[in-house]
């Protein structure tokens, strides 16, 4: 992935400028820390003072560069290249100085996805209770047995005769399911105290 950052400076010559007749640019960028990109721009060359002006100045300027870079980029095979320059004189006393960094191989990081407890649950019945009507696992949470049953929707089934038969609330099982839809062979998660073992 390639990223450009504009860097804009205004430089205050002491004296007139009517003509920049060289210019160069040099950096010394580099990844300074874990996410932060800084360094110098050295700008340099010649120009006329006014347009009669036989001798030619000389200037060189400084300029500092910084940037940080968010978190869920990887810095470490990061390459740093300018990718345009280009300037302009300002009421003949300043040189706009504009430059784009080009920031190469920036690799977002993997997001490690965090199973919630419940999609790990829901991960650990599924597995031993595929293509199984009415199963339960029993699981310790806080000294406290809970079952949960995979009952896979039949037809004629609606939510209220699910949440009537099993005696749970329809908030219940909302925490375990997406009941957005809601279909004949979809598998329903329904948790409930065992009262043999609590």
């Amino acid at each position: 992935m390639k990223k450009i950052v504009p860097f804009k400076k205004d430089i205050i010559f002491k004296t007139d400028i009517e003509e920049v007749t060289s210019i160069s640019l040099e950096h010394s960028l580099e990844k300074k820390q874990e996410y932060t990109i800084g360094g110098n721009f050295v700008v340099s060359g010649e120009y006329r003072m006014t347009e009669s002006s036989i001798s030619k100045e000389n200037f060189s300027y400084e300029l500092p560069f910084e940037i940080n870079l968010d978190e869920k980029y990887d810095l470490k095979d990061v390459t740093i290249d300018i990718d345009d320059f280009y300037y302009e004189i300002i009421n003949n006393k300043v040189l706009s100085i504009s430059i784009d960094v080009a920031i190469d191989k920036l690799e977002e990081k993997e997001v490690v996805k965090e199973d919630t407890k419940e999609e790990l649950e829901e991960e650990m019945i599924e597995e031993r209770c595929v293509d199984l009507e009415d199963v339960s696992v029993q699981m310790n949470e806080q000294e406290v047995y809970k079952s949960y049953k995979v009952y896979i929707v039949r037809e004629g089934d609606t939510i209220e005769s699910i949440l009537e038969k099993y005696g749970v609330t329809k908030i219940d099982l909302e925490n375990y399911n997406d009941l957005s839809t809601f279909n004949i062979n979809d598998k329903i998660l329904i948790p409930y105290i065992d009262e043999a073992n609590s």
